[in-house]
């Protein structure tokens, strides 16, 4: 009776964990980038009651076991692109593929992110290309450096950076703007605001190829993948789970309750 307890309680802790990762699903639906997650489980060890065994009679061919519940052993996030939505701002660039921005925070750690959503920084007079939080974007050459006089950007479906300068009728190459690709991106570690940072698991980055991280889209942003649909079934279904693992505790509670009132 006691391992029923424990059992169902085990499946009330991992449906609270899945509605706890399709809450953050939910709360960033209009988050530039963002890509959803999901929780994988495993079942825990069993307990033999009676192993199968085989003799010249035939013997017994299936085990009797019973399970320890389970455990939330992942949180996957899925990479699929999401809607690349016109903004028609010169500073909002998407990724149409795989790859990544390199930003560089002012302590010299870098950073990859899918939102594109860039802004300009004037520090000195010199303006440079950053996201919202202050991160400089990279490209080959290292931050964007968009100059003293600067007029407008553009960036070319390869990723050519390109300004125009007051007072100058040919526009200016500063080089490419930096992608990167990831042999595992799973293994990558979300940082929050929208940037994730490279780990022991998620391979070197490695630098794209004109054209090899995907092609540029400026004046679009990538929203969120999140189908808010989908979200919501499995947010029904968690908490079925959740309802009939309590369920079982309010049974086992019923049945311990009648096995303390027998009496002789």
């Amino acid at each position: 009776m006691m391992r029923s307890l424990w059992t169902a309680a085990s499946g009330m802790k991992a449906q609270q964990l899945n509605i706890d990762t399709i809450s953050n699903n939910l709360a960033n639906v209009g988050t530039t980038g963002y890509k959803k997650q999901r929780t994988e489980f495993k079942d825990l060890f069993y307990e033999k009651l009676s192993k199968s065994n085989a003799d010249e009679s035939g013997g017994k061919p299936v085990n009797l076991e019973v399970g320890h519940g389970v455990m939330p052993i992942a949180t996957v996030r899925s990479f699929a692109k999401g809607n690349l939505e016109q903004s028609n701002n010169e500073l909002d660039i998407a990724i149409d593929g795989d790859g990544f921005f390199e930003v560089r925070d002012a302590n010299d750690n870098l950073f990859y992110t899918r939102d594109g959503s860039f802004k300009i920084s004037v520090t000195d007079g010199e303006a440079r290309l950053v996201t919202s939080d202050g991160y400089f974007v990279q490209s080959d050459g290292g931050d964007i450096e968009l100059g003293e006089d600067f007029e407008s950007i553009n960036v070319s479906g390869s990723g050519t950076i390109t300004v125009k300068l007051k007072g100058e009728e040919e526009a200016e190459e500063l080089g490419l703007l930096k992608i990167v690709t990831f042999a595992n991106r799973q293994g990558l570690e979300a940082k929050g605001g929208n940037l994730y940072k490279q780990s022991a698991v998620s391979g070197e980055p490695v630098e794209a190829d004109e054209g090899q991280g995907g092609n540029i889209k400026q004046g679009f942003i990538e929203t969120s993948n999140v189908q808010i649909v989908e979200e919501m079934v499995k947010m029904i279904m968690a908490q079925r789970a959740y309802e009939i693992n309590s369920k079982s505790i309010q049974t086992a509670d019923q049945m311990l309750e009648q096995a303390n009132n027998l009496r002789r």
